[in-house]
C-alpha cells in the first residue's frame, strides 16, 4: 500500500462572492521513501493540497474525496483522529519560518509545548532529550535550546522548523516552500539536509516549490499543478528531457539559464477560480489549443512510460 494515496480530492472555500474551488479532482499517490516535486504558478492550488492533507484549512472549506493515510480516510476523519496524526506521523514546514517561531519563546519552550501537545505526561528532561537529537540532525548544536528565534540567521530558523518537524519521526513530511528568502548557498544546505534526513528516516517528501532547479536536483518525481489540477507527472529526467503538457513546455521555457539570450513567459494569467474557464483551465492561453479544449476537462492518458498527462494532444 501506497504511504499517501489522493483520491478525487476537490477542496472548495468559502468566500463573499462564492464558493471557490482551489483544488478540483486530484488524484496522487506518494511512496515511502520518495519525494515528489510539486510545482506551478501561485494560486494554482499547491499550498492548499498541503493543507488539505493534514486538514489545516480555514473554517467553513468542504473537503471531498479521499485522503487515505495509514489506511484512515483524512479526508472524513474527526478531530481526535486527525490530532493523532499530524506532527506524529504528518507534519509540514510552512513558508517563512519567522513568522511560525514564537518570538518570546526560546527553542527549548517550543519543542516542550509540541512535544506534550501530544504527550501531555511526558517529562521536561525527556522532551528536552528528544529535541537534542532533534536539533543535532539539523546541524544545530544543541546547547542554543535556550536562545530566541532573533538570536538565529534564516538558515538557522528553517533548521528549527525542520527539527520541530521531524521530533516524532513522521511517515510523511510536507515541505512547502522550504527555502524561501534564503540565499543559494543556504538553500542548498537546507535541501541536502532533507534528503538526507528522509533517507535516514524513509519519509515519504511532498516538496512544494516554484523553484525548478530545486524539484530538478533533489525530487524523485514531479507533477505539475494549474488550476487545481495535476496537469503533467512523471520521473523527473523524463518531464525535464521531454515535457509532454503544454503548460509544463512553457514553465520550463520560463527558466533562465547560462545560454539564455531572451526572456520567454507564458502569457496571460492564471485563470480566476470563482470563474474558472470550461474545459481544459489551460486553454485560454494554450499554444496548442483546439476546439474541443474549450468543451470538457481532458483525460489523464499514459503517453509514455511512467507518464501521466490530461491533454488531447495525447489521445
Amino acid at each position: 500500500m501506497s504511504l499517501l494515496e489522493v483520491e478525487g480530492l476537490t477542496v472548495t472555500y468559502a468566500s463573499r462572492d462564492g464558493p471557490i474551488a482551489a483544488v478540483r479532482d486530484l488524484d496522487l499517490v506518494l511512496e515511502r521513501g520518495q519525494t515528489l516535486g510539486l510545482i506551478g504558478e501561485s494560486g494554482c492550488g499547491k499550498s492548499t493540497l498541503g493543507k488539505a492533507i493534514l486538514r489545516i484549512l480555514p473554517e467553513g472549506t468542504q473537503v471531498e474525496g479521499f485522503i487515505r493515510f495509514d489506511g484512515k480516510n483524512l479526508a472524513t476523519a474527526d478531530e481526535d483522529t486527525l490530532e493523532g496524526y499530524r506532527g506524529r506521523n504528518l507534519s509540514m514546514i510552512f513558508q517563512d519560518p519567522m513568522t511560525r517561531l514564537d518570538p518570546l519563546m526560546t527553542v527549548r519552550k517550543h519543542f516542550i509545548e509540541l512535544i506534550r501537545a501530544h504527550e501531555p505526561d511526558a517529562k521536561g528532561a525527556g522532551a528536552i532529550t528528544r529535541a537534542r537529537r532533534a536539533l543535532t540532525a539539523v546541524r544545530i548544536p544543541p546547547d542554543r535550546l535556550n536562545q530566541y528565534p532573533h538570536e538565529f540567521s534564516g538558515g538557522m530558523r528553517q533548521r528549527i522548523m525542520i527539527a520541530l518537524a521531524l521530533v516524532f519521526n513522521p511517515s510523511l513530511l510536507i515541505a512547502d516552500e522550504p527555502t524561501t528568502s534564503l540565499d543559494v548557498i543556504v538553500e542548498a544546505q537546507i535541501l541536502q539536509l532533507l534528503n538526507s534526513i528522509k533517507q535516514d528516516f524513509d519519509m515519504g517528501v511532498l516538496l512544494i516549490t516554484h523553484n525548478l532547479g530545486l524539484v530538478s536536483e533533489y525530487a524523485d518525481e514531479i507533477a505539475v499543478m494549474y488550476a487545481g489540477r495535476i496537469a503533467e507527472r512523471g520521473r523527473v529526467e523524463d518531464v525535464f528531457a521531454e515535457p509532454l503538457h503544454p503548460y509544463t513546455k512553457g514553465l520550463l521555457e520560463s527558466v533562465i539559464g547560462l545560454e539564455t539570450t531572451a526572456l520567454k513567459s507564458i502569457p496571460g494569467q492564471p485563470p480566476d477560480l470563482l470563474n474558472p474557464p470550461s474545459g481544459c483551465p489551460f486553454h485560454p492561453r494554450c499554444p496548442a489549443a483546439m476546439d474541443v479544449c474549450s468543451t470538457a476537462f481532458p483525460p489523464t492518458t499514459h503517453p509514455r512510460v511512467g507518464r501521466d498527462v490530461a491533454c488531447y494532444l495525447y489521445p
